[in-house]
Parts: C-alpha cells; sequence; structure tokens
C-alpha cells in the first residue's frame, strides 16, 4: 500500500488575541506541551509568523486522514506514519502461492461438478432406467436360454402321431437317441437318419412339448398300386414311385400298374396322380391301371367296368362325377370322364 504524501500547509491556524495552537496546547498544570517547532509569538514577529512558510513552522508531514484529524487536546500532534494501521495491512499482506491457486482452482472445480450434476439430475436418472431395463431384460432371457438348454428340459417321452401302416412303437425305438437330452438341443440330422429307415414315412414334423415331451408328427406315404418285376414279385410304391413293400404275392386291395417306361416316366406320373386323387374305398376297387402315354390313362375296376380317365388334369372333378355316374348307373361297363363337363356312361 502506497504512503500518501503529506499536503503542506500555508501556515498554522492563530486564534483570537494572537495565540496561535501551539499556545492553547498548553495543559491546566502550566506545563507545556512539545510541538514540532517553537514560533515566535511576540507583537513585533506575529506578521513575520504569519506569513512564514509551513517548513518554518512544522518541520514534519502531515498524514492525510479521510476521516480528519483525530480530535483531542492532541490535534495538532504529528503522527507517524508507520503507526497506521491502513499502511501496516499493505506492508505485511503476503503474495499469492501455488498453494493458495491450486485450492482455489480446486474449489472451483467442485462447484462446478455440483452444478453440473444438478443440471443433469433428470436424464441421469433417465439413463439409470434405461440400464436397469435392459439388465433385467438380458437377465430374463438369458434366464430362459439357460434353462433351455439344461436338464430342467431334458427330453423324457416321445409321441408318434399320424401313423397308420407304421407301428409307432417301432419309431419311438428307433428315435431312443434323443432321451435325455435338452429339447433345445435335439439333433434334427439324427432323428432324419432314424427316420429314413421307414420308407412309409413321406414327411415328418418334430414339436417340442416343455418341459420333457417330443412329439414327431407323421405323414405316411400312400400306396397307390403294385408294380410286378420280371421274377414274378411285387412292390407296392406310391404315387412318386418309391418302394414301400415287396411280396411274393399280389398284395389285395392294390391296383396293378402297368405303365410304358417305368416309375421314372410321365406315363407312370400321371397314372399315380390319379389313383392318388381317388378316395380310399374308390381306389380299392381299382384292380389295374394302364397308360401307354399320359393322356391315355384307363382304370379297370374289379367289378368289370372300365373307367376312361384320359389325362391327369382336373383329377379332382373327375372324381366327383365318377362317383355320381357310379351311383347313378351302378351297372354301367364304361365310364368316360376324361371331359369331366361332358361325361359318358355306356
Amino acid at each position: 500500500m502506497r504512503r500518501p504524501s503529506a499536503i503542506p500547509v500555508s501556515a498554522p491556524p492563530v486564534g483570537r488575541g494572537g495565540d496561535t495552537l501551539a499556545t492553547r496546547a498548553r495543559g491546566s498544570s502550566g506545563a507545556e506541551r512539545t510541538s514540532p517547532a517553537q514560533v515566535d509569538l511576540s507583537p513585533d514577529a506575529q506578521d513575520t509568523a504569519e506569513l512564514a512558510p509551513l517548513d518554518e513552522v512544522v518541520t514534519g508531514p502531515i498524514p492525510l486522514d479521510r476521516r480528519g484529524p483525530s480530535p483531542g487536546p492532541r490535534g495538532a500532534e504529528e503522527t507517524d506514519g508507520a503507526d497506521d494501521p491502513r499502511e501496516s495491512d499493505g506492508a505485511d499482506e503476503a503474495p499469492l502461492t501455488a498453494r493458495d491457486l491450486w485450492q482455489a482452482t480446486r474449489a472451483r472445480r467442485r462447484a462446478l461438478r455440483t452444478e453440473i450434476r444438478r443440471f443433469t439430475q433428470r436424464s441421469r436418472r433417465r439413463r439409470i432406467g434405461w440400464i436397469v431395463g435392459a439388465a433385467l431384460a438380458l437377465l430374463v432371457v438369458g434366464g430362459c436360454v439357460g434353462a433351455a438348454y439344461s436338464p430342467l428340459f431334458a427330453v423324457q417321452t416321445i409321441t408318434v402321431e399320424g401313423t397308420g401302416a407304421l407301428k409307432p412303437a417301432e419309431v419311438q425305438k428307433a428315435l431312443a437317441g434323443q432321451l435325455g437330452r435338452p429339447l433345445a438341443l435335439v439333433d434334427p440330422s439324427a432323428v432324419k437318419a432314424a427316420l429314413v429307415a421307414f420308407p412309409l414315412i413321406e414327411t415328418y414334423r418334430l414339436e417340442a412339448h416343455p418341459p420333457h415331451d417330443l412329439v414327431v408328427r407323421i405323414v405316411e406315404r400312400t400306396p397307390v398300386g403294385v408294380l410286378q418285376s420280371g421274377d414274378g414279385r411285387f412292390t407296392v410304391v406310391d404315387a412318386a414311385g418309391v418302394v414301400l413293400s415287396t411280396s411274393e404275392q399280389r398284395p389285395a386291395g392294390y391296383a396293378l400298374i402297368d405303365v410304358a417306361g417305368g416309375t421314372g416316366s410321365a406315363a407312370f406320373a400321371a397314372v399315380g396322380t390319379a389313383l392318388r386323387t381317388l378316395p380310399a374305398d374308390l381306389r380299392a376297387q381299382v384292380d389295374s391301371a394302364t397308360a401307354s402315354t399320359p393322356d391315355d390313362i384307363v382304370l379297370q375296376l374289379t367289378g368289370g367296368a372300365r373307367v376312361t380317365w384320359g389325362s391327369a388334369d382336373q383329377s379332382a372333378d373327375k372324381t366327383l362325377v365318377l362317383q355320381r355316374l357310379m351311383a347313378a348307373s351302378p351297372g354301367a361297363a364304361n365310364y368316360d370322364v376324361s371331359s369331366p363337363g361332358v361325361a359318358i356312361v355306356g
């Protein structure tokens, strides 16, 4: 703190009767107080004292005080600038250190973090809610997946449905290797390899019924007739020509198929489609089916009647027309349904 400079004063004030402040400064006991300088106050020297400069009367500087001179009997007494508390405070003020700067910076950062947390409280709560929800969802999904692949859902029973000619016990025995496996770990390749041994199975479907049931739904092949080989053996086939069984004797209830080109020909495919369209009771009445081309299918019934079928097109409509004709004319020898819209009975 900079010490204010002394302000010069022109002359000491002179009271009434020619007394100066130095004269009034004497106490009641008659003892004269010391003043900065002795001034001759005789009548001959008053004019000179009044015009004397300040440095001849007062030798010390007068400090500037905003509050003015302090009252009291020592108002004219000079005050030492070193005793001023304001000056001592400025002189004793210590410079800032690195620790002070570090503490101030730390306090500022702490206040900034507090304000950031206050203003982002809602978004943080929303984020926490999403995180908790996602964690719960993952926990549920993980628990379900873990339980599905655990022994808690192991296969204990195998149920076979849709069989006719097949025996369910034989299929269950073939799939016994899947017992004890978790339902989610049932091997489709192993199931397929086991069911290939049954030619009657056309399609199948696996269904898992937790906690311990494995259901196998089977669609069997439909035998449509028999083929006679050169050695006299009879082979039961479906509409696709798949061999279902072989025997020395002709099985009853199946039509004897006689086509040109064998099971791989277009004529056989047309005959197979026509026979499979027939209901089971009507198909059992067909004694033979012949065709040299896909468009000249002829069915011979066990009662001796002859059915001209034509091609395999519109086989469903032809079946309905044939049933109506047989019901209307049961003793007819010929039924021509090659054109379902114009049927002929002869």
